[in-house]
Order: C-alpha cells, then structure tokens, then sequence
C-alpha cells in the first residue's frame, strides 16, 4: 500500500516519519443510492491515531451529506458521489484542526475533554496545548463520542522497566555464579599450597640434589607434584632471608629512591620554567584547536566512504582524545551548518548516534555535546531541543533516568545552559506526567 507524509506541508520531506496510506475511494450503487465508500479508512484513521467515525462523519457534516462508519465491518460509506482528490482534501483540513499540533505541527497529539467540556489537544512533543475551534460541527459529535485513553504509551514503560528489571536479575546472578567460581578456585589452591608446603616442594633447598632425591619413586612423585603445581597460579615462591642478601636488597632500594628524589626535583624545577613561559601557553591553546578540527575531519572522512553506522562505534574508539571531545567533534561533523530543521537533521542520522551511544555512560556525553553544540550561536537549534530529545528517546537512544539526571543537574550560573532547559522543560515534564501517571496505576 502507498504511503504518504501526515500533513500537507511534509510532503516534500523523504525522510518524514510520521506516514498514513494514501485514500482509495469506491463508487457503488446509482441513482438515489449512489454512495461513495472509502475503502481504507480504518488504516488512514490508525496512522491518525484518531477514530474512523471522526473522519467519516467529518467528510459528511462538510459535503452536507450523510455518512455512516459501520464498526463491526469497517465500512466507511458517504451518500453521493464524491472525486478521491476532494476526499483527500478534506481530510487534510481534518489533520490540521483535530491531528496536527498548533504549536510545532507534529502529529503526534492526543485528544483530551477538558471539564468545562472544550475539546484541546495535547502535543507528546512539544508539550504544546491546542485549543480547538468548538464551533465546528464535529466537535458537538466527539463530545458526545470521546475516544478511547491510550494505554500504549504506558504498556511501553511498563515493558522497559520489566526488561530493565530481568537484566538486573540476570547480572546478579552471573556476579553471584562468579563468586562461587572465585571461592571454589580458592579453596582448591589453597589445599594444592598446603600440600605442596608439607612435602617440600618449590624450596629452594631443593635445587641441591641429595642422594634421596635420585631414587626412581621419589623422582617420580616430585615430577608429579611439579606438574601440579606448574598449573596452580597461586604458587608462592620462597624468599632468600639470609641478613647478607637482606643487606644487599635494602642498598639497591636506597640508591634507587636516591636516583628517584634527585630526577625529580630536576623534572619539576623544568616543568615549572617551561609552564610558565608565554610559548607554552600558546602552544597548548593551539594544540587542543587543532586536536578538535582534526577529529571533526577524520570523522568526515569516514563519513564521505558511506561507512555503516554499525562500524562507527569501533573507529570512535580508534581516535585519540577523550569521550566527551570525541562526541563533540562528531556532532559538529553531522550537524555544522544546521539551525532551523535541527530536530529533522536528527532523525535522519539516528543510526550513527545509537551506535555511538551503545557503551555505558555515553548518553550522558551526548546529552552535554547537545547542550554545547546549541549554546555556541545557534539559537534557532536550541529552540527545537525538546523535539530532538524526543526523537532520541522515541528511538530508545536517550533513557528517561538520563535524561531526567542531565536536566536536574544543569550548569550553575550559565545562562546559555538556563535557556536551554527552559526549551527542554515541557518535554521533561511529559516524561514525569506518564511516569506519575504509570506508578497510580
């Protein structure tokens, strides 16, 4: 079945992801009874997220004819002949009063009563509240028809935590299996020790040969016990504690400390003279800009050879400097010149930032390579950062107890990182909602 974007003004966008069928229309019957039926309004009102008898009756109350939505059969009929493309116009209006945000235009809204009876919509993006016009025909009928609480999002938490859940109990039983490993194998050395001490093994007595230790029996239980002992990783070998081999250790630790006290003082005295020159200033300041341009275009490199995304968490490894630098360079590699469309850009390259966000900790460092990336003069990219942690977090990149610990942690006395969590607020606030939300039930 052909897909086509939600909304007419993203139908341009090949990589938008909100998506419905496109309309399929029948003409059956003639005369009195003609009547036009639209064949998938059960899926066109699915990707809406919105009832089919919405949209059915909407077509009616607007072409002034009367219109039926058969639940049990999914027939969505409308009396009169009616043209596709007038059909799909007007279910366009319908996206825009009853789907669309009135604030960012996502579609990813829900209908919500208010109790002075006003129908708004409620935006899981943004978290925009859209008041929608009550003088409408279709708002009497949605009153009187509300649809149904969603429970998917809640479902989902809900399996999130359970499998956080499982994974916990998994590793507590593998850290509880290595314990019994590590004691098993310690008791074993410990009695192979034992008995290798009481028989005189690994001395180094034993390197004088004595006449008993040429007897065939003999030799072949030493040979035996060697054996063993050869594999035991705990073996302790013992010390020559004679006071003229004392002496000697105690002589070649004080000229080793002396050597040691006398290098270092010189090191430090040359560490000071040479940090403290101008020269050295500039230099370290020229070095770390060309550290940071350097890793941007090795990252571009890789980029220009349509390397896959899954290869990208090894060459991030394979680069010097630190996480948090690393992170930097490839979010100014995929996102230099970008302003407004920031939250777009994201979603097109989603599939890098989940493979560089894969090891622990690392979503921690791109949450603050967002925060650093927006504060640098780019203010039409700060005003879409709640989109951007949305799309992370829809697409299971960004956990919420990440998200919630950057946000309640902030930078004091920055007023770039202020401003930035003043954007991102109504987010963390619809992520706190269905957190309270999921704990009542």
């Amino acid at each position: 079945m052909a897909l086509q974007n939600i909304g007419a003004s993203n139908s341009d966008d090949a990589f938008y992801r909100y998506k419905m069928p496109k309309m399929i229309t029948k003409i059956e019957g003639r005369g009195n009874g003609i009547k036009t039926n639209v064949v998938n309004m059960v899926e066109i009102a699915k990707a809406l997220a919105r009832p089919a008898s919405y949209t059915t009756k909407y077509f009616g109350y607007e072409l002034g004819a009367q219109s039926k939505f058969d639940e049990k059969t999914g027939t969505s009929l409308v009396n009169g002949a009616h043209d596709t493309a007038k059909l799909a116009g007007l279910l366009e209006n319908f996206i825009k009063k009853y789907v669309q945000c009135y604030g960012c235009g996502n579609p990813e809204t829900d209908i919500v009563i208010t109790k002075t009876q006003m129908i708004t919509l409620k935006c899981a993006a943004c978290g925009f509240v859209s008041d929608v016009d009550m003088r409408d025909k279709l708002t009497t009928f949605i009153l009187k028809n509300p649809p149904e609480a969603k429970k998917s999002s809640k479902d989902k938490k809900a399996m999130r935590r359970a499998e956080k859940e499982r994974l916990k109990e998994g590793e507590a039983a593998d850290e509880e299996l290595k314990k019994i490993k590590k004691e098993v194998k310690k008791k074993g050395s410990s009695t192979t020790s034992k008995l290798a001490a009481s028989k005189g093994v690994v001395t180094k007595k034993k390197s004088k040969h004595s006449d008993e230790d040429h007897s065939p029996a003999h030799s072949q239980s030493d040979e035996n016990e060697q054996l063993s002992n050869d594999d035991d990783d705990d073996v302790q070998w013992q010390t020559d504690t004679s006071l003229e081999a004392a002496r000697q250790r105690i002589q070649e630790q004080l000229s080793a400390v002396t050597a040691d006290m006398v290098m270092l003082s010189t090191d430090e005295e040359k560490k000071k003279s040479v940090k403290n020159s101008p020269e050295h200033v500039v230099k370290v300041h020229e070095n770390g800009v060309i550290s940071h341009e350097k890793l941007v275009d090795e990252i571009k490199e890789y980029l220009k050879k349509g390397s896959s995304a899954t290869q990208l968490k090894s060459f991030l490894g394979s680069l010097s400097g630190t996480s948090q630098e690393v992170m930097d360079a490839l979010f100014t590699a995929l996102f230099y010149d970008i302003g407004k469309g920031f939250a777009k850009e994201v979603t097109k390259q989603k599939n890098y930032l989940a493979a560089a966000t894969q090891e622990e900790g690392w979503q921690m460092v791109l949450l603050c390579s967002i925060e650093s990336f927006c504060g640098k003069g780019r203010p039409e990219a700060a005003k879409e950062v709640a989109l951007v942690l949305k799309v992370l977090y829809d697409n299971d990149i960004l956990e919420e107890e990440i998200i919630m610990e950057w946000y309640e942690k902030g930078v004091a006395g920055s007023s770039k990182s202020c401003q930035i969590r003043k954007n991102v607020k109504p987010f963390v606030e619809w992520l706190q909602n269905a957190e309270s939300e999921s704990e009542e039930e």
